[in-house]
């Protein structure tokens, strides 16, 4: 391949893929209220979000020895 072929490729490999990832991340925030479905599957699968309880006096996370 000539030095131009490479430099082109260069240039067009990042350039293509900046487009495609502004495109997915464009086309998923078209969408931002999701079913309540899909909300309640998430939830049941990856957690409420809900904050976790706090820690109580002497429960702090160590190691397990």
């Amino acid at each position: 391949m000539s030095r131009a072929v490479i430099i082109a490729l260069v240039i067009l490999v990042p350039a293509v893929s900046t487009t495609a990832t502004a495109l997915i991340v464009n086309s998923r925030a078209s969408n931002p209220s999701a079913p309540e479905e899909q909300r309640t599957a998430k939830e049941k699968f990856f957690g409420a979000g809900k904050a976790l309880p706090p820690i109580k006096d002497g429960q702090e996370m160590g190691p397990r020895w």
